[in-house]
C-alpha cells in the first residue's frame, strides 16, 4: 500500500469506530457528486448517513422562475445565453431546450463573458445571461456587469436568479423534521464569504461545520473532523481546505458583490420563500437587469407531480427514497431538475451508486 492508500485506511478505521447514530449533511453540489463518485457513502458504516442538502444551484432554482424564464425567451428580439445544465430543467410546460427547437434563440456559453463578447457581436439583438449559482458564481457575473456598464453596452444585461447559502442553512437548522448534527461547508463558496457567516450559524444552532474539499482524503478528513467535535460537544467552524479557504475569504470578490448585488427574498425549491437568500442588481446597475428590462413575470411555482426533489433538497429522503427515481425520470429523460443537473443528487446517486435496487 502508498503512503496515501494507509493514510485513508487510517481515516476510515476512526469513522467506522463512530458507534453514535449521526448524520452529517454536505451543501455542495460538487461534494454530492464527489462523494457518489468516490464510494464514501458505502464505505462509512450505516449509523453514519451521509445527507444531501441544497448545494445544487440548478436544483434549487424555483419553479416559477424556470416558467418565468421560458415565457421570457419567447421574445422574438431576445437572444438568452446560459449554461447547459439549465436547458433541460423542465418547467411546468416547457423547457429552455424544447423552446429553442421551437425557434427561440438560446445558447450555452461556458461564462457570463462570452455572453458579454456576444452582445458586442450582435448589436441588433438584446443579449440575456441568465445567471444562476451561489457566492461562487456571483462575482464573476458582477465583474461583467460592472464590464458592461464601462463599455457603455447597451443591448446587454443579466437575470440574476443568484442566491446566498447561509439564510437557506437557518432554515434547515430550524426544520424539526431534518435530522442533522454536522455539515460539510462548501469550500469554494467559503473561499469567497470567509467563515464568520458560517461560524455565527455554527454557534446560532450548536452545529459543528468543516469546510472541505473535493478529492476523497478531503471528505474523509473532514468526517472526521465533525465527528471529533460532535465526540467533544463542539460547535465551531474548522477549514479542512485550507489550500484553497481562508478565513477572511476574498476581499476583492465581496466588494464586487457587494458593488453590483443587494440581498433580497427569495424563492427556493423546497424551501420555500426565505427572507434576503437571493441576489438581485442594485439600482444604480439597473439599466443591466434583465429582470427590469423585460419586465419578467413573477410565476406561482407549481410542483412537479410525483417529484420529490424539493425533500431530497432538504435532505428529508434519498434520491432511491422517490417513487420516480430509475423509472420515469433518469438522465436521458429526466422530471425534475435534481436528475438533470451534474451536480444533482439524483444524478450522483443514479451515476454511481451500486445497480443493486436500481429500476
Amino acid at each position: 500500500m502508498t503512503d496515501e492508500q494507509v493514510y485513508l485506511q487510517k481515516l476510515l478505521t476512526e469513522i467506522k469506530g463512530e458507534t453514535s447514530q449521526c448524520a452529517l449533511m454536505e451543501v455542495c453540489g460538487t461534494h454530492t457528486m464527489a462523494i457518489a463518485r468516490s464510494g464514501v457513502r458505502e464505505l462509512v458504516p450505516p449509523q453514519l448517513k451521509l445527507l444531501s442538502g441544497p448545494g445544487c444551484p440548478v436544483c434549487v432554482t424555483a419553479q416559477g422562475d424556470i416558467d418565468a424564464v421560458v415565457e421570457m425567451v419567447k421574445n422574438p428580439a431576445l437572444t438568452l445565453l446560459t449554461f447547459g445544465d439549465m436547458m433541460r430543467v423542465p418547467g411546468t410546460n416547457s423547457s429552455l431546450q424544447e423552446e429553442r427547437s421551437r425557434g427561440a434563440d438560446i445558447r450555452v456559453v461556458y461564462s457570463p463573458l462570452d455572453a458579454l463578447a456576444a452582445a458586442g457581436q450582435m448589436p441588433d439583438r438584446q443579449v440575456v445571461f441568465l445567471g444562476i449559482g451561489f457566492e461562487t458564481t456571483a462575482p464573476t457575473v458582477g465583474a461583467t456587469i460592472q464590464q458592461a456598464k464601462e463599455m457603455g453596452l447597451a443591448n446587454f444585461s443579466v437575470l440574476s436568479l443568484h442566491k446566498v447559502v447561509p439564510p437557506a442553512l437557518e432554515v434547515i437548522f430550524g426544520d424539526p423534521d431534518i435530522q442533522m448534527d454536522g455539515l460539510i461547508c462548501p469550500g469554494h463558496v467559503v473561499a469567497v464569504t470567509g467563515i464568520e457567516p458560517y461560524r455565527q450559524l455554527a454557534e446560532k444552532a450548536h452545529k459543528p461545520m468543516v469546510v472541505t474539499g473535493f478529492e476523497t482524503r478531503d471528505i474523509l478528513e473532514g468526517i472526521v473532523m465533525l465527528l471529533r467535535q460532535l465526540r467533544r460537544d463542539r460547535a465551531q467552524v474548522e477549514i479542512q481546505y485550507r489550500r484553497v479557504v481562508r478565513p477572511e475569504g476574498n476581499k476583492v470578490a465581496q466588494q464586487t458583490l457587494q458593488d453590483v448585488f443587494e440581498t433580497d427574498d427569495c424563492r427556493w425549491r423546497g424551501l420555500g420563500l426565505i427572507p434576503q437568500s437571493g441576489l438581485k442588481i442594485r439600482p444604480k446597475y439597473k439599466d443591466y437587469d434583465a429582470r427590469i428590462r423585460f419586465e419578467v413575470p413573477v410565476i406561482e411555482d407549481v410542483p412537479i407531480k410525483g417529484c420529490a426533489c424539493g425533500e431530497v433538497l432538504r435532505g428529508l429522503i434519498t434520491p432511491r427514497e422517490c417513487a420516480l427515481f430509475g423509472k420515469g425520470c433518469t438522465p436521458l429523460q429526466p422530471i425534475g431538475p435534481c436528475m438533470v443537473s451534474q451536480e444533482g443528487a439524483c444524478a450522483a446517486y443514479y451515476r454511481y451508486t451500486p445497480k443493486k435496487g436500481r429500476l
